[in-house]
């Protein structure tokens, strides 16, 4: 594939043994201007994938032979392409685990095209607004107590240790991080972190900061670095100065 030579909205790589649903979906995002291939195997989805020819990933869960999460996790042991997962509706194990092991967002089967859609460019934007901020910001850094989120090596250590986060996760650190001490609403949050506006049945920012707690872990003195707002949103608590950090 020439990728010069073409002028599409984005390369989209659909790993779905249902074949009707690949003809669907290729038509659909075809219309909207993407250039998009299907593939129904997992190992040949493993392969496309790492090929280096695709801006992004639509990838099913209930795949035969080895499913979604598998593949999931070897395009994240070489690559950090953004991948979207297609679940079983309503399946909060499949959604909370494809989002630990590094997936961008999912979207429950069946699901509307326009909604595809509408992800498909939220995962695209911010994918390409994250490479632009850390070519802008090569060395800005953010340190609240022991943790320092580095944003141009797209790197965070809390106290000796490396921490490992998704794409999705550190870059809803870094938006808590910016706000430490205020809160920060999940309409904010969900549209600056996953460029979408928020729905009132959409769960997906609070599976992201379930997740990213269990990684940062509490402060020193024991209290929670990220708290919940109920009824509002997060906020990333400051050190208590009182000699809690």
């Amino acid at each position: 594939m020439d990728r010069k030579l073409e002028s599409v909205a984005g390369h989209i790589l659909v790993v779905d043994d249902d074949a009707e649903l690949c003809r669907l979906v290729s038509r659909f995002l075809g219309a909207e201007g993407y250039s998009v291939q299907t593939v129904q195997t997992s190992g040949l989805g493993v392969d496309r994938a790492l090929s280096g020819s695709y801006d992004l990933v639509v990838l099913d869960v209930m795949l035969p032979e080895m499913d979604g999460f598998e593949v999931l996790r070897r395009i994240r042991t070489k690559s950090n392409m953004p991948v979207l997962m297609l679940t079983a509706r309503g399946d909060d194990l499949d959604r909370i685990l494809g989002l630990e092991m590094g997936a961008d967002d999912y979207l429950p089967k069946p699901f509307n095209t326009r909604e595809l859609s509408a992800r498909v460019r939220a995962i695209l934007r911010r994918a390409s607004s994250t490479n632009t901020n850390a070519a802008l910001s090569e060395t800005a850094s953010i340190r609240v107590g022991d943790l320092e989120l580095n944003a141009g090596a797209r790197t965070v250590r809390c106290g000796d240790e490396a921490l490992n986060l998704t794409t999705v996760e550190f870059d809803l650190l870094q938006r808590l991080l910016r706000s430490a001490g205020s809160v920060v609403g999940r309409e904010e949050l969900t549209k600056d972190v996953l460029g979408r506006e928020f729905s009132p049945f959409d769960r997906s920012i609070d599976t992201h900061v379930w997740s990213l707690r269990r990684k940062v872990g509490n402060a020193l003195d024991g209290t929670e670095r990220i708290k919940g707002i109920r009824g509002v949103g997060y906020l990333y608590a400051l050190p208590d100065r009182s000699g809690g950090e």
